[in-house]
């Protein structure tokens, strides 16, 4: 389990988890998360009271669109394994 916080204006790297899924809560601030997997690509609202969780190899980068940093906490099933697990990829920022 991890709590992060994304400043004002800043946008995330691209990644994707291999082997892990991903469960936040949103808890502060708001932005946008864009998701894609094989079939299907969006863009999420991310809102204080938000959860959402990234299934395993969904590619994701997330934003904050707020004039406070967009917070959250995020769990991985099963525990994180280690700096190899997320792999970049090509995204929409």
């Amino acid at each position: 389990m991890a709590q992060f916080a994304l400043p004002p204006g800043q946008v995330s790297h691209p990644v994707a988890p291999r082997t892990v899924e991903e469960d936040w809560f949103i808890f502060e601030g708001h932005g946008c998360m864009w998701v894609k997997t094989v079939d299907v690509e969006s863009v999420v609202d991310l809102r204080a009271g938000l959860s959402l969780t990234i299934p395993v190899g969904t590619a994701f980068q997330f934003r904050c669109d707020g004039d406070v940093a967009l917070k959250a906490v995020g769990v991985t099933m099963p525990p994180w394994p280690g700096m190899d697990e997320a792999f970049e990829v090509v995204g929409k920022w």
